[in-house]
């Protein structure tokens, strides 16, 4: 497997090409099953049977119900994380930061990606995959690198990531309701005078 790529970590292919139909039937399958009956009573079988393929197609290109979702998450996340460039580095990561709440809190792929976050604690195989794919990583990568411009001081990528979506995940899976706007806005305003903005 190769780390941070992201994309889904996965087995090699054989067989037949994917179908793109069925492979968006199953993603969405895979989103509706995971608010219907949740994490731990999903099955492949149940993911087949929602998106109108086989089993067969279902294990041809994933192994586990986890690499689906994880690909969903990342698949949504690319087109709902997707933040225009701001003139002022500070709007550029409270939409970051707001965007990303929204997304961990309302978007199916957002729960998806907690409901995997939350089994990683358990599953090793889980926590490797969530490891190696780095949803938040990818998502910042862009908003990030605009800010860097005007901000000298930023750290080492990684170490950027985690104190710009620290507190927001921590938050969203520790406490009922996430940050709200003036305490995302004082930790951006900290981040930037770290940063040396």
């Amino acid at each position: 497997m190769v780390l941070n790529t992201g994309r889904a970590p996965s087995r090699p292919r054989t067989g037949r090409p994917r179908s793109e139909r069925a492979r968006r039937a199953v993603l969405h399958a895979v989103d509706d099953l995971l608010v219907d009956v949740g994490y731990a009573a999903m099955t492949m079988k149940g993911i087949a049977e929602r998106a109108g393929v086989g089993r067969q197609t279902v294990y041809r290109w994933w192994s586990t119900k986890a690499e689906i979702l994880i690909e969903a998450c990342l698949t949504d996340a690319r087109e709902e994380l997707v933040i225009p460039p701001h003139a002022d580095p500070a709007a550029d990561l409270l939409a970051y930061l707001t965007a990303l709440t929204e997304f961990l809190t309302t978007s199916p792929a957002g729960l998806a990606y907690r409901a995997l976050v939350g089994e990683a604690q358990h599953d090793p195989a889980v926590r490797e995959l969530v490891e190696q794919t780095d949803l938040p990583a990818e998502s910042a990568r862009e908003v990030l690198t605009r800010v860097r411009r005007s901000a000298p001081d930023m750290p080492d990528p990684a170490l950027c990531v985690a104190q710009l979506t620290g507190p927001v995940l921590a938050r969203i899976l520790t406490a009922p309701t996430p940050l709200p706007e003036p305490l995302l806005e004082a930790h951006v305003a900290s981040l930037l005078r770290a940063w040396g903005h």
